[in-house]
């Protein structure tokens, strides 16, 4: 099997929207754009990444992400974000998914947790003091 990339579809309430904050998120114009739908085709991080407007049912996903190399990288990334005006959200030395971690949080106009985050190695913890108020692991703080 050749894997090109992985793709993600996302339910968005708005395509507008999520248009908006994609652009800011990833830094480039949307890929493909029709009524109610729009794509995102990406080297960098390679994804392909489409969404349609319709209702939103069900349990939405936990997170999203995108793994970059250095702490640098996470500090590039809040620095971009921040620019395009993207509310943030820090955790530097974290363990999650029993891995120690720089990251760096935003959220989508639907509610959608993305974090550009580095693995720095390996952690004991499932997540940080095993906070029994988490959800889950790698869960916004």
């Amino acid at each position: 099997m050749n894997v090109l990339k992985p793709h993600v579809s996302l339910n968005v309430s708005s395509v507008d929207a999520s248009v908006a904050f994609y652009e800011k998120l990833f830094g480039v114009t949307v890929t493909k754009r029709r009524p109610g739908y729009a794509k995102f085709d990406l080297a960098a991080p390679s994804l392909n990444l489409t969404m349609q407007e319709a209702e939103r049912t069900g349990l939405n996903a936990s997170h999203f992400g995108v793994q970059v190399a250095t702490t640098e990288d996470v500090g590039a990334a809040w620095t971009r974000f921040k620019a395009a005006g993207l509310p943030t959200l820090t955790e530097n030395d974290t363990s999650c998914c029993y891995a120690l971690q720089d990251k760096v949080w935003v959220t989508d106009p639907d509610g959608n947790a993305w974090e550009v985050f580095v693995v720095k190695g390996d952690a004991d913890a499932a997540q940080k003091d095993n906070d029994p108020t988490k959800k889950g692991c790698c869960v916004r703080a």
